[in-house]
């Protein structure tokens, strides 16, 4: 999953950025709104986490204009100002939550995948394909109900061929989305996660298979007869 975190402050966006990597996310850190802007016109988010008050301007009548554009992404707004007032206003400005800052990490990480959870944008929390078992929320991984623990990278691989079961997922496709802007990506570092998602699905016993498309990206395929990729 992949998190847009727009905050002014360094030390509170880097001790995010490392907890929610450990956790399973891809961070893109952002200190302006300008620069937040670009971003958005580049990628696509799960969640917005968004500062009140930033260098070029106020979080919250930017968060107004992106409900005016048609954004529906989840976001949730934080500052310092925790008055009444204030939490009304950003309630009323299309934020789904509101945490005071200083900001508790374990709070935030929550307070996300409840927002997450209430999402339309999933509606499925679990995704199922043959004998594979996969929450996008709690970034857990199974197989006939045993814990398959992967790597972060190898489970956001994992995601984007599920979200596509039995259809090619062209390459650019999983570059784009997997790495934040800041990660230090190697020119080989998709061949390699996809290798290492491979023996893990070997290992594990699944049903499952990743499929080479020469030059053009990898299908996540069933071993013998297709069954459905299923939600629930």
């Amino acid at each position: 999953m992949r998190i847009l975190l727009v905050d002014q402050d360094a030390a509170f966006v880097r001790a995010a950025k490392k907890t929610l990597f450990v956790r399973g996310f891809a961070v893109d850190l952002i200190s302006t709104l300008d620069e937040a802007e670009t971003a958005l016109s580049c990628a696509s988010y799960h969640i917005l986490l968004l500062e009140l008050a930033l260098p070029d301007g106020n979080g919250l009548d930017w968060l107004k204009q992106l409900r005016r554009e048609g954004y529906s992404m989840p976001a949730m707004m934080m500052s310092s100002l925790s008055d009444l007032e204030t939490r009304i206003a950003i309630f009323n400005g299309g934020a789904d939550d509101f945490l005071p800052k200083p900001v508790s990490i374990d709070e935030l990480i929550a307070r996300m995948r409840a927002i997450l959870r209430r999402s339309t944008q999933l509606t499925a929390p679990v995704i199922t394909f043959g004998n594979l078992h996969f929450d996008p929320i709690g970034r857990q991984v199974s197989v006939d109900g045993r814990p398959l623990r992967i790597a972060r990278r190898e489970v956001c691989i994992l995601e984007h061929l599920l979200s596509r079961a039995g259809r090619t997922v062209p390459r650019a496709l999983l570059e784009e989305s997997l790495y934040a802007f800041d990660d230090e990506v190697s020119t080989n570092a998709l061949e390699v996660g996809i290798y290492r998602l491979r023996t893990h699905l070997s290992k594990s016993g699944t049903t499952l298979r990743i499929k080479t498309a020469r030059g053009v990206g990898y299908a996540l395929e069933l071993k013998n007869d297709p069954l459905p990729c299923r939600h629930t």
